[in-house]
């Protein structure tokens, strides 16, 4: 076994691996393992004056999406003013996750319906 890897080592296809090929293969590989993981978008029902899922685990670059399937206008307003989006009866809204943390958020016109969103690291 020894002595055909001495005699592959000695082949020109071996020798033809020029210091710019060795970087370019570097490069590409370094390019490919690089590559972030896709952005999810997770989806929260309002519906019946509720939120669901109630608490969602997310990563930077995610998008929440809420999904009104209620005759009424809610929001999803964070506590902490990081965002507040208004869906009208039907329709959809949504938002892109920039930093991580927790986030508690709540409808305005209806304070009792609550939400959390856990966002980790990308």
């Amino acid at each position: 076994m020894l002595s055909m890897l001495l005699q592959m080592s000695n082949r020109d296809d071996v020798r033809a691996m020029t210091p710019g090929r060795i970087i370019f293969a570097a490069a590409i590989a370094f390019a490919l393992l690089s590559v972030p993981a896709s952005a999810e978008t997770i989806q929260v029902t309002m519906d019946k004056l509720v939120f669901a899922p109630a608490e969602v685990n997310a990563k930077v670059g995610d998008t929440i999406e809420w999904i009104n399937k209620d005759a009424l206008v809610h929001t999803a307003t964070a506590r902490n003013g990081e965002w507040d989006v208004n869906i009208p009866a039907s329709q959809r809204g949504q938002i892109g996750l920039k930093k991580a943390g927790a986030v508690d958020y709540y409808c305005k016109l209806h304070p009792n319906m609550k939400g959390r969103v856990v966002v980790a690291p990308d």
